[in-house]
């Protein structure tokens, strides 16, 4: 078995003792392959079966014995170009690892807005002047609803930790999935109007799929909450960021908390940056200390896994697109 290594923002460096661990799983005769750089990749990949890395056209139009994509980042959308998409070459990931740190994100946006914890570090050493309109404003977070849009991985993550503030969690999927502690009974997309208009706290969990593609829009704010707050760690084009501007900004809603952007860099015209009650950050909460050593683990696994002709764990619909 032939594997390559394509580092990135994700994995900047693999050490020996992981290249000894891949040998070993794959098995004898393997070989492991690194490449700096999808460029540099280009000059390994033609007879590689394996990429743990991304996967780009022009890498894809030059691997002729590819098998299997390992991705390094818990989205697919990047990787589903038509050829690679429709292929019968096997994609896997960290789908379903990354929830605890995207949770921890969100519950960080959020609480900067129920507890005015943004706009008083902006405010500096004034802050001290708006004390009484800090506290006019604070709200805490037991006893209201958080609405989870798309209960996979993040979403639950999300409902572990609103259950922990004492939140009430409903959640919507496309798919049947199994309800959780938290979530009782997960409702069908056919209920997502009926969680936007009862929650407090609309979470999105989703990814980024044709359907997905500006579902908050300008008719979903419409129907939240007055002091609903939306907060968004997963896929930025899951909102239409000039309807969110003005829905906070005409009072439809009460504000959000985003780590990704409809667009990314963000570009320092757009209206987002200048609305009241909308806090950003720069699409980091996919980083933690325990990421990539939980996803190479379960590439590692998916090594044997291949070799047995068992199913990929994460692995993922190329069709449906997650």
């Amino acid at each position: 078995m032939k594997i390559l290594l394509i580092l990135g923002l994700t994995m900047p460096d693999v050490d020996e003792r992981l290249l000894a661990r891949i040998e070993e799983a794959a098995g004898p005769g393997s070989e492991v392959l690194v490449a700096a750089s999808t460029g540099e990749a280009l000059e390994l990949v033609h007879d590689v079966e394996v990429i743990l890395g991304p996967i780009t056209p022009p890498l894809f139009e030059r691997a002729e014995r590819l098998r299997w994509v390992h991705a390094i980042t818990a989205g697919a959308d990047a990787y589903l170009f038509d050829a690679f998409r429709d292929s019968r070459v096997q994609l896997s990931g960290d789908k379903g690892l990354v929830g605890s740190h995207l949770a921890e994100t969100a519950f960080g946006l959020l609480l900067a807005l129920s507890r005015r914890i943004a706009r008083a570090i902006l405010d500096g050493p004034r802050s001290w002047e708006l004390r009484v309109e800090y506290r006019r404003e604070e709200f805490e977070l037991e006893g209201l609803t958080m609405g989870i849009v798309g209960f996979g991985g993040t979403g639950r993550a999300i409902a572990h930790r609103a259950a922990a503030f004492g939140m009430r969690c409903v959640a919507v999927d496309v798919d049947p999935v199994p309800p959780s502690p938290e979530v009782a009974e997960v409702w069908g997309a056919d209920r997502l109007d009926d969680l936007l208009a009862t929650s407090d706290v609309v979470a999105s969990g989703l990814p980024l799929t044709a359907a997905t593609r500006n579902l908050f829009d300008a008719r979903a704010f419409e129907l939240m909450k007055p002091s609903a707050i939306l907060v968004n760690v997963t896929r930025g084009e899951v909102v239409d960021g000039l309807a969110l501007a003005e829905a906070v900004r005409s009072g439809q809603i009460a504000g959000a908390g985003l780590d990704v952007a409809p667009e990314e860099p963000l570009p320092a015209s757009h209206p987002l940056w200048t609305t009241p009650n909308v806090v950003m950050t720069p699409h980091t909460a996919g980083a933690s200390q325990l990421r990539l050593g939980r996803n190479l683990e379960r590439f590692l696994r998916n090594i044997e896994h291949l070799r047995g002709g068992e199913p990929l764990e994460g692995q993922i619909d190329k069709q449906q697109g997650y």
